[in-house]
């Protein structure tokens, strides 16, 4: 019955965390009106590493970034450099390029740049199923492009660009926290930390010194608790109350669906017929990619 217990908890700790991914391709466009992309990325920075020093602090381990060694700051700031600094200033230059309805679908394929830069990084090999799942969330990406005029006019060959450049340096970031040995939540916070003076300088560099409105501050808040921040420490909580992890992370792949249903109804985007069917080719292929990946546990057992 424990378990049966725990099992509830990790399915409710993960559906508020899909919950809320789901409201920030929204935010992002809504933001954005209010805010540059320099002035969204520091307000976001600063407002997550507060969350998660705050997550830290309730847990009793308020003191224990002062006490990491020297090693472990410097492999910080190498991944703060990635994520949030140079992941978000693409990520959100898409945002602003693109309809949201675009960029949030070709985000998704990042699971999939993170298998393929596995081989030359980690040293995996790739079997014919990867390609194939690849292949598939690829010619989703591809789906989504062609008819993405239908939705926007001309779509911006850059913001293109940017989107899927972003999967690949989001997951450089993942292949390079391999390393992570510790909590979760300290590393995180240890990398935001390690990031906001680059960030400053960032938007100090990009877009001058200004003045924030309230609107903008409060856009910049929530992406920085809700796509940064704590929904990040709710999904680590559900797969740690879980018994089958993997079970439980299949539930994020409702986050795009639910994001186009905020996307129509609060930005107003037409959602185009090819959106949709690029997504369901992209899920899919990640779908493809897990069932894959967990076939020789399927066989052991």
């Amino acid at each position: 019955m424990p378990g049966t217990s725990n099992d509830k908890l990790a399915v409710a700790f993960a559906l508020a965390a899909v919950c809320l991914w789901s409201t920030v391709a929204t935010a992002f466009k809504i933001s954005l009106k209010h805010l540059d992309v320099p002035q969204l990325l520091l307000v976001a920075t600063l407002s997550a590493t507060a969350c998660l020093f705050a997550v830290l602090a309730s847990r009793g381990m308020a003191a224990a970034p002062w006490r990491q060694p020297r090693s472990i700051w410097l492999h910080a700031l190498g991944l703060g450099l990635l994520n949030p600094l140079a992941y978000y200033l693409i990520l959100f230059q898409a945002y602003a390029l693109l309809p949201a309805q675009v960029a949030q679908a070709l985000n998704y394929t990042w699971a999939i740049a993170l298998m393929l830069l596995s081989v030359p990084l980690l040293g995996h090999k790739l079997r014919a199923g990867d390609l194939a799942a690849a292949g598939i969330c690829y010619a989703g990406a591809v789906v989504i492009c062609l008819g993405g005029s239908s939705v926007s006019g001309n779509l911006s060959p850059l913001g293109v660009a940017l989107a899927l450049g972003s999967t690949l340096i989001w997951a450089s970031y993942w292949i390079a926290k391999t390393r992570d040995t510790g909590d979760p939540v300290l590393s995180l916070f240890l990398s935001f930390l390690c990031s906001c003076p680059f960030v400053a300088l960032a938007w100090w560099g990009l877009s001058g010194v200004t003045v924030f409105r309230w609107p903008g501050l409060a856009g910049g808040l929530y992406v920085g608790l809700f796509e940064m921040g704590i929904t990040y420490v709710l999904w680590l909580q559900a797969l740690r109350s879980a018994s089958s992890p993997a079970r439980v992370s299949t539930l994020i792949y409702v986050s795009p669906f639910l994001s186009l249903w905020l996307i129509h109804f609060a930005l107003g985007e037409a959602i185009a017929k090819t959106t949709l069917m690029g997504l369901i080719l992209i899920v899919s292929g990640l779908v493809l990619q897990q069932w894959l990946r967990a076939a020789p546990e399927r066989g052991a057992s």
